[in-house]
């Protein structure tokens, strides 16, 4: 287990259907294997709802991002070596996770999410990846456990990423491009309006690599259409118009643009 008690940091081992720390402190784990370290959870959900990360898996089962996460496949193989460990950091329903996992061999990947709807469905991707319902914001890891921190499209903390990062490893980001979506914004609503790319700079981290991956992807089909709308901020900022005309959209080529930027921490 490489995570850590949230309340005391000390480390957790396994005990029967639980993990528990020297000073007691006990986390049940779930039929699928993933344990809940956010704590003052219970009896509430965060981040994603079920709806959205529902949309999310079946959307990406698809395939339409698979040219985008072959990429970010080979820009792990390129900066990792044996016996290293990757955190995915917001790993959501776990598409990203288990595609590394299952083709960069000789690495320990581990996942964590605020939601607890998407990691239960992460955890039934694979069984080899240790799965946390955990935040970005207080990641329950020692100090400079990582070997390399994967961040796609999900809310960080710089300084808990530093911290938990050791010094040399590399930070792997992902961030939509200023078309991303863009087709898909100007079917739905009056006035569509590009994304915002801002500067790439981190501090204490030093730009390494930006790989920009660009392409458009036709989709025929409404539900496809609507899952992708549903995995996004958007729909849940969206009016009645909006959504009819989300509704009737029956096909749809889109642009997928992101770029992969890999950051190495210098201190």
């Amino acid at each position: 287990m490489i995570f850590v008690c949230p309340k005391c940091k000390e480390k957790l081992e396994k005990s029967g259907n639980s993990y528990k720390c020297p000073n007691s402190h006990s986390f049940d784990i779930a039929k699928s294997g993933y344990v809940n370290l956010l704590l003052g959870s219970k009896g509430g959900n965060h981040g994603d709802n079920k709806l959205m990360a529902v949309s999310r898996r079946d959307f990406l089962n698809k395939g339409y991002y698979e040219k985008f996460a072959d990429e970010l496949v080979k820009t792990v193989k390129e900066f990792s070596k044996p016996h290293d460990l990757l955190i995915d950091c917001g790993c959501g329903e776990g598409y990203y996770t288990a595609r590394i996992a299952d083709n960069v061999k000789n690495i320990t990947v581990s996942g964590f999410d605020i939601s607890k709807n998407a990691i239960a469905m992460a955890a039934k991707r694979s069984k080899n990846i240790s799965l946390a319902v955990a935040s970005s914001f207080s990641i329950p890891l020692v100090d400079e456990t990582a070997d390399i921190l994967l961040e796609i499209f999900s809310p960080h903390s710089e300084s808990e990423f530093k911290r938990i990062l050791k010094k040399g490893g590399y930070m792997i980001m992902a961030i939509p491009l200023e078309n991303h979506l863009y087709s898909l914004k100007r079917a739905v609503y009056d006035r569509a309006y590009k994304n915002s790319v801002n500067g790439f700079g981190i501090d204490g981290f030093e730009l390494v690599k930006n790989t920009e991956v660009k392409y458009t992807a036709h989709i025929d089909s409404n539900d496809d259409i609507k899952n992708l709308f549903m995995m996004t901020p958007y729909y849940y900022k969206t009016g009645e118009k909006e959504q009819e005309r989300l509704n009737t959209l029956q096909e749809l080529s889109v642009e997928l643009e992101f770029s992969i930027l890999v950051y190495k921490k210098c201190c």
